[in-house]
């Protein structure tokens, strides 16, 4: 079987009723005062409320509407001012032109509003754009030091390869063939050396004096002695 829904009694909507019963009564009451019987008195309430409940929609799904918070003001300011209206302010038997006037062109008003609030589109917010997805930094390859030797494996190589550098003696470098002229010049520039200096020339001043190599030098010398 199926649940009997229970209604229960809510203080706030039956005061809503209330309120909205005496603000509607209101409305037709001013709007007969000014002229308009029969079914135009009972249509002024409703467009007043309607015009009300049509602002206060438009604001929730937009709170920074200017639009809809002018239209409510509008439609409060009309059923607040047919409230107090009715409560002995104005002569209801001699209403003032200015009512009048206001009464008979508030459809226009109405009319302009609701337009306005059904066919202004409420902006719908952007949806959130995906962060662009950060390429990840490829490991840069890795760069092995080249390994030196420890001072023990230098060593050691030497050691061994010592025995055979002593058993394998190097040959003697021969001995230039020295020119007969180049001795006897040499020997100019030896004696000179002697009687300047008062000692024998060495072999680097030889080789210097004579701008010959350091082999052919030593051959000179040899000679010389």
């Amino acid at each position: 079987m199926a649940a009997r829904t229970v209604l229960r009694p809510d203080a706030v909507l039956v005061q809503a009723v209330i309120a909205g019963a005496l603000s509607f009564a209101h409305l037709h009451d001013l709007a007969a005062a000014a002229g308009q019987d029969g079914w135009k008195a009972w249509a002024y309430p409703v467009s007043v409320d309607l015009l009300l409940v049509a602002a206060w929609r438009r604001l929730r799904a937009a709170r920074r509407s200017r639009l809809a918070w002018c239209w409510f003001a509008v439609a409060l300011f009309a059923s607040l001012g047919a409230n107090v209206a009715t409560a002995g302010l104005l002569d209801v038997d001699h209403p003032p032109a200015w009512l009048r006037i206001g009464v008979a062109g508030w459809p226009a008003i109405a009319f302009l509003g609701g337009t306005l609030l059904a066919h202004t589109t409420t902006p719908t917010p952007a949806a959130p754009v995906p962060p662009a997805p950060t390429a990840v930094p490829e490991p840069e390859p890795e760069i092995q030091e080249p390994t030196h030797p420890t001072p023990e494996a230098v060593e050691l190589p030497a050691l061994e390869e010592a025995p055979a550098l002593q058993a394998a003696p190097e040959p003697a470098a021969p001995t230039p063939a020295v020119p007969a002229a180049l001795v006897a010049h040499a020997r100019k520039v030896a004696d000179d050396h002697q009687t300047r200096t008062g000692t024998a020339i060495d072999t680097d001043t030889l080789r210097s004096r004579l701008g010959v190599p350091p082999q052919l030098a030593d051959a000179i010398a040899a000679q010389l002695t």
